[in-house]
């Protein structure tokens, strides 16, 4: 719901359609008083691009991206403590409905909370996200049942999540200019060493001092690193005009709807290795459990090089063109998945399946901009987008646990990522040749 689980080129699109006539912003939302505070510098029409404060926003940032995205990729360290302990009388697909419960609701309360941002509530929704998603884990905590861990990690947690998510991909681009992608991309890293550090702690403490204590630690370093985001976050300029959250004539549009089909089908398939390698790393390697934590922390360092060098390529032959070989060949390799039956052969699995797949969250951005020819409703196009996004990652991975344990095995559900990481591909090819023809030189 990782991160999610975003990369600097999204961010950068976020910026152009934040960017609005300073004057009359000032003008307009100068002494609101929804952020009094969080104005700073709107007295001047100069962006920072640099300084003390404007790198401040940046770690703030980070750190949004660390505890939501971070953890929604660090679920598969709790699928497999659940399979094989807590949730044991449950099965694997319902399992797995606790980490895209998360997932979805991180990018569906996305699409709601561009609005309220643009109206100026930057603050309620950082406080309001900081607080639910500490209260999420921490109630994770002491839960005993499956419903109790849905409502509290699934729905909680995913809410909170949904409340930050969007405002950190927007505030920094209104402190930096010249200096935007380095910043963008500093703060885009947060989302891959969460997903690093939080399996790793996770696993490493809970046979020591048990699952309770291992999820507070968990809890108490999002408290510790939001410490940064929460007093010092601010808005320094207010937007001028909501933005609608839903424009159905954009589905009239042949391209973006292909789009919209392609990051549905990607996204019921991207997250199903993310999900279950540590539980096949258990059952099938013959890892064991503490060695196997590691295996999803590869794939998280795979996916932090995959969300940085295909967007450099990007600028040069265009985004759609950067995506389409990535997905064929993430679906490629999640086929190459059936034959893997040992150590070594999972961990270079795991770094290429991450790098690959990481143009999946880099690049929907730039794609949502390039397919759009009125810039006026790239963010609520990319909005909706994200909505496609959250509904493939709530359903694909409950559905793969079911072919798991319903007949299928593992077999059936590394086919299952493969295929839908294919008709993802499929999709996108159908969305470039809609807008851009068939030419191979064309810079789409």
């Amino acid at each position: 719901m990782g991160s999610t689980n975003t990369s600097e080129r999204e961010l950068v699109l976020f910026n152009e359609i934040e960017k609005t006539n300073f004057d009359a912003t000032r003008a307009q939302y100068g002494h609101a008083k929804k952020e009094p505070a969080g104005t700073l510098e709107a007295s001047s029409n100069k962006i920072p691009d640099g300084g003390f404060f404007a790198w401040l926003q940046v770690a703030g940032a980070y750190c949004i991206f660390f505890n939501t995205w971070g953890v929604v990729n660090s679920y598969g360290v709790y699928q497999q403590y659940y399979s094989s302990s807590r949730l044991q009388s449950h099965s694997d697909s319902q399992i797995a409905w606790i980490g895209s419960m998360q997932g979805f609701l991180l990018l569906l309360v996305s699409v709601v909370t561009g609005p309220l941002y643009d109206a100026g509530y930057l603050r309620t929704l950082v406080y309001g996200g900081t607080f639910l998603t500490i209260l999420g884990m921490m109630m994770t905590s002491i839960c005993q049942t499956y419903g109790e861990l849905l409502l509290a990690q699934g729905i909680v947690v995913g809410v909170g999540d949904g409340l930050l998510f969007l405002p950190s991909i927007v505030i920094v681009s209104q402190y930096f200019d010249k200096k935007r992608a380095l910043a963008t991309g500093i703060a885009s890293m947060g989302s891959s060493i969460g997903g690093v550090i939080y399996p790793i702690v996770f696993r490493q403490l809970q046979p020591t001092v048990g699952f309770p204590w291992a999820t507070r630690v968990v809890a108490f370093i999002m408290l510790a690193t939001s410490i940064i985001t929460v007093p010092f976050i601010k808005q320094r300029v207010p937007s001028t005009s909501l933005r609608k959250v839903y424009d159905a004539s954009s589905f009239r549009d042949p391209p973006y709807l292909f789009f919209c089909l392609g990051i549905f089908f990607g996204f019921m398939g991207i997250y199903i290795a993310f999900f279950y390698v540590e539980l096949y790393a258990t059952q099938v390697c013959g890892m064991s459990a503490r060695l196997a934590t590691y295996v999803l922390a590869v794939v998280n360092t795979g996916s932090f090089f995959g969300r940085l060098f295909p967007n450099w390529l990007a600028d040069q032959i265009g985004p759609l063109n950067v995506q389409i070989p990535f997905a064929l060949i993430a679906s490629l390799l999640a086929f190459c998945w059936i034959a893997i039956r040992n150590t070594p052969g999972l961990l270079i699995f795991c770094a290429l399946y991450g790098f690959f797949s990481g143009t999946f969250v880099s690049l929907p951005g730039p794609i949502v901009y390039g397919l759009s020819s009125d810039m006026s409703t790239v963010g609520t196009r990319l909005g909706m987008s994200m909505g496609f996004a959250g509904v493939g990652l709530l359903v694909g991975n409950p559905i793969a646990g079911a072919i798991l344990r319903g007949g299928g095995g593992w077999v059936g559900l590394q086919a299952w990522a493969g295929t839908l990481i294919a008709v993802s591909a499929g999709c996108m090819m159908a969305a470039r040749w809609a807008k851009f023809g068939g030419g191979l030189r064309t810079v789409a």
